[in-house]
């Protein structure tokens, strides 16, 4: 949402005939002694975020989070994980990728209408599907199901 804003204002400044845009002051653009400048692939540190939750009852839930590629700014995966309440505080039986590593689209993926369906519930073994949208012109992903089975994820 911030870069779309700033991206907006940069154009309508641009239009307008407002003030030049300032030059980028990042670490890449101050090198260090002895280095270069940072390339663009370098690892970068780790962006995540929710994108979507489920609580079951007062001791089971289930979350989806989107992770950005460390190489690839435009990549993202998604990871399941399962908690379990206990003794007062959430913990993680398991977790597992929904799709292949990096093979999401970030910015689809964190932004409106990212998940197509979350399904989850709380039989045992309890099924989650889990759809995402790959890009809003190409819609949503094909269904990923999983079973939960005693805390641990399971592919359907």
């Amino acid at each position: 949402m911030a870069a779309t804003a700033t991206a907006v204002t940069a154009t309508i400044g641009a239009t307008a005939g407002g003030p030049a845009n300032p030059q980028p002051t990042g670490p890449q653009a101050r090198p260090t002694a002895g280095q270069g400048p940072k390339t663009q692939t370098e690892p970068r540190s780790a962006e995540h975020r929710r994108i979507a939750s489920s609580v079951l009852g007062k001791d089971m839930k289930y979350t989806l989070t989107a992770l950005r590629s460390r190489t690839d700014p435009l990549a993202a995966s998604v990871r399941l994980q399962v908690f379990t309440f206990d003794n007062g505080t959430w913990r993680e039986t398991d977790r597992a990728l929904v799709g292949e590593a990096d093979s999401w689209f970030w910015f689809p993926l964190t932004g409106r209408h990212a998940v197509c369906a979350f399904s989850t519930s709380s039989t045992q073994p309890a099924p989650v599907a889990v759809s995402m949208l790959i890009t809003p012109s190409v819609g949503c992903s094909p269904t990923k199901n999983f079973r939960i089975d005693n805390g641990r994820i399971v592919p359907a």
